[in-house]
């Protein structure tokens, strides 16, 4: 009697597993990116809901923003990335920059992100 065998090989199973570490490691350099993303979506819309945020400062409403990416951690987002601009429903923020991450070799990934909020004062504010 002659028996099938069945299964993947030993160089099979290295395949397997280099592909699958290669994924692992560049979400490793994706994830951290994403997550500094969120990190500013969720300050501008934290921001938003100061009392009397569309008739805030600007200076007052940057200080507040760039307190926040202490607090988060966030190091990717700097001065000149912050923009403020008035409108007749109060003011719009967007903060625009983007992130490079060496990933191998001469390789690296980058990020364009951009965030905008427009900041109103509700009434009786």
């Amino acid at each position: 009697m002659k028996r099938n065998q069945s299964g993947i090989t030993l160089i099979g199973f290295i395949i397997v597993l280099g592909v699958a570490g290669l994924f692992v490691y560049v979400g490793m350099k994706l994830v951290p990116m994403y997550s500094e993303f969120y990190s500013v979506k969720r300050s501008l819309a934290d921001l938003a809901k100061e009392p009397g945020a569309g008739h805030m400062d600007a200076a007052k409403a940057r200080d507040l923003f760039f307190r926040r990416m202490d607090m988060s951690y966030v190091d990717s987002v700097k001065q000149e990335n912050f923009k403020i601009l008035r409108n007749d429903r109060g003011m719009q923020i967007t903060v625009k920059y983007e992130v490079r991450r060496p990933l191998i070799a001469n390789l690296d990934v980058i990020g364009h992100f951009e965030a905008v909020q427009q900041l109103t004062s509700k009434e009786g504010d």
